[in-house]
């Protein structure tokens, strides 16, 4: 499942990400790549362990928090801290898949990579080229969204990102252990809560097409999740 997630982040957040970012150091971006995705990767990246890193990362979390859309497609239990990357132009990623289990940085724990993300925080004017290519059973997707926009896949996909031509292409990027492992599951429960929402619309809450509909959804992932 791929989902579009907009203005994840205010104008404003966009904004003082991009100045804190701006001021940052920004170090070979293959830091963080395992063994084969490093021979793939050429971009750059802010220090895991930087203060303006985790700064960042917090306002994200916050966000991340607040978003309706987040929390019922990707169903988190754990979000792995943002990271922070830039593609300059002749810069890209080739074709490669997350690692399925990464160390949570100062904590001594571990997570499994189930969702995906990238939130963008260029304005698509500002650099050409630059599109995330994820290739699933959903087909290939090119994906480029405005600055504060999101876009979440399972990390079993196979993707990439194109190389910028002109400009700057710059994103957070993290990952989520879902308390729903299985992506067909998460899918089918992310589709149940949106028509629920929807026929929220048109039925009052103790409606029995309302009850029956949320009780079904809730022994659904009372069912299927894993804490």
């Amino acid at each position: 499942m791929l989902v579009h997630i907009p203005n994840v982040l205010t104008p404003e957040e966009v904004a003082h990400c991009r100045t804190t970012l701006e001021k940052s150091e920004w170090v070979d971006g293959r830091v963080t790549a395992g063994d084969q995705s490093a021979k793939a990767k050429f971009n750059l990246q802010i220090p895991q362990d930087s203060a303006e890193g985790r700064a960042l990362g917090e306002i994200i979390l916050r966000a991340l928090g607040r978003n309706p859309t987040f929390n019922s497609a990707a169903l988190p239990l754990r979000v792995f801290p943002p990271l922070f990357n830039r593609y300059d132009a002749g810069m890209r990623f080739h074709a490669h898949v997350d690692n399925a289990i990464r160390p949570v940085p100062g904590t001594g724990f571990r997570m499994r990579t189930d969702v995906s993300s990238t939130l963008f925080l260029s304005e698509m004017e500002d650099y050409d080229g630059g599109e995330l290519v994820i290739q699933d059973t959903f087909g290939v997707q090119n994906v480029r969204f405005p600055a504060g926009d999101m876009v979440l896949y399972p990390s079993s996909s196979l993707h990439s990102v194109s190389p910028v031509t002109r400009g700057s292409r710059w994103a957070s990027f993290f990952w989520t252990q879902s308390m729903v492992q299985d992506d067909t599951q998460r899918t089918l429960l992310y589709q149940f809560d949106q028509s629920i929402i929807e026929t929220r619309k048109l039925l009052p809450d103790d409606s029995p097409a309302v009850l029956g509909l949320t009780s079904t959804y809730h022994n659904l992932l009372r069912q299927w999740a894993q804490l």
